[in-house]
């Protein structure tokens, strides 16, 4: 009977959910086999008590266990999933579907660091645009994707216009040279009016993201940084999917209103296996020529949600006129930062401490490097 129980588990591994299109083991929609002499109870789990798809389930389920050898009948009897169970489905759905991604042109090795927020307004793209621009100008190849694609903004403040070209298939992001480095972009500000309203439904926006991604040539970069649009929709899922090794900067003003909201961007990622990073504070307080110090927009948010989330507060930015004047000039504050500027500094820990470019050597590498140098001064 162990055996049968065992047959019957791996050919209930090869029933997919019409809809997910994963295993009902793997969902954990299979909560019992039993074998009744010859026959055979399955105890499967649905999410919902009025589940569309429970007929096509029901007969996917009976055809794989009725061919087997020694099974008289096929029965089933069907639950609803508790909470806990749903999460835990939807976990191994997402999963799954990573597992799945399709390859781009990125190297596997590449960082990926989506900047993202629960809500718009808190400055997600000119943290983007300054961050971008403070690692160019250590010497990297810099992927900007304005993944943003309804309210584009990245073209303009990285100042890069032109129009995008196609070779060997794939869309050529712009360059623009910055320091010793560069930063190559991919924005519908490239493609699109910027004074035009792009009436798109999700799907299609969803669509060219998957484009940005899958049809570009990303080859090359150092980074890839993503200016995602606020909220936790379509095309958050999209890039978890796509890009399963993408990690997350949550971005936040310093009220304890935008703090509840970016907890929920962070939700979501961990929710969906991506790695949250750290808090980037922007807004923060105010310094006026006197030195006396306004927190305008509240005091504190940052490190509030960071303590809440587990991971560092990477960067408090303070409220400056620069960063809207170089947005608009289309030359980020960061372009001319000095040494101990704070996005300088920013760009100092996201290559050191929390995604070292590829080059980076690790500990072990570090210390066969030390070992080889060792020996060739010997």
């Amino acid at each position: 009977m162990n055996d049968l129980t065992a047959a019957v588990t791996e050919r209930l591994a090869h029933v997919y959910d019409p809809e997910l299109g994963v295993s009902v083991v793997e969902l954990g929609m299979v909560r019992a086999v039993e074998i009744d002499d010859q026959d055979v109870v399955v105890t499967v789990a649905l999410t919902t008590t009025g589940c569309p798809l429970r007929t096509q389930i029901e007969r996917d389920i009976r055809e794989a266990v009725a061919s087997l050898e020694g099974v008289r009948a096929v029965r089933l009897a069907f639950g609803v999933m508790d909470a806990d169970e749903k999460r835990a489905a939807m976990t191994a759905a997402r999963s799954a579907a990573q597992r799945r991604a399709p390859a781009t042109s990125l190297a596997p090795t590449t960082p990926v660091l989506a900047i993202a927020s629960g809500k718009g307004g808190v400055g997600k793209s000119s943290v983007t645009a300054n961050l971008a621009t403070a690692l160019a100008k250590t010497g990297l190849s810099v992927g900007v994707l304005d993944a943003d694609v309804l309210g584009f903004s990245l073209a303009r403040l990285l100042g890069i216009d032109g129009e995008v070209e196609a070779r060997g298939g794939k869309m050529q992001p712009l360059v623009r040279p910055v320091g010793a480095g560069e930063i190559r972009l991919l924005s519908m500000g490239l493609l699109a009016d910027e004074d035009q309203a792009l009436l798109w439904r999700g799907l299609i926006a969803q669509k060219a993201v998957a484009q940005f991604i899958e049809d570009a040539d990303w080859s090359g970069v150092d980074y890839l940084l993503i200016d995602t649009p606020p909220g936790t929709g379509d095309i958050a899922m999209t890039l978890a999917r796509l890009l399963p090794a993408m990690g997350q900067l949550v971005v936040t003003t310093p009220n304890r209103a935008a703090q509840r909201v970016a907890a929920r961007a962070a939700d979501f990622a961990r929710k969906s296996n991506i790695r949250v990073l750290g808090v980037i504070e922007n807004m923060s307080a105010f310094t006026c020529a006197c030195g006396e110090r306004h927190a305008i927009f509240g005091d504190g948010g940052g490190a509030d949600l960071a303590a809440q989330l587990g991971v560092p507060l990477l960067a408090s930015i303070p409220l400056h006129g620069a960063v809207a004047h170089g947005g608009d000039e289309g030359r980020p504050m960061a372009t001319g930062e000095a040494d101990d500027g704070v996005f300088n500094l920013l760009a100092a820990r996201i290559r050191t401490d929390v995604a070292p470019p590829a080059g980076a050597l690790g500990c072990s590498a570090r210390l066969l490097d030390a070992i080889e140098r060792a020996v060739g001064h010997a």
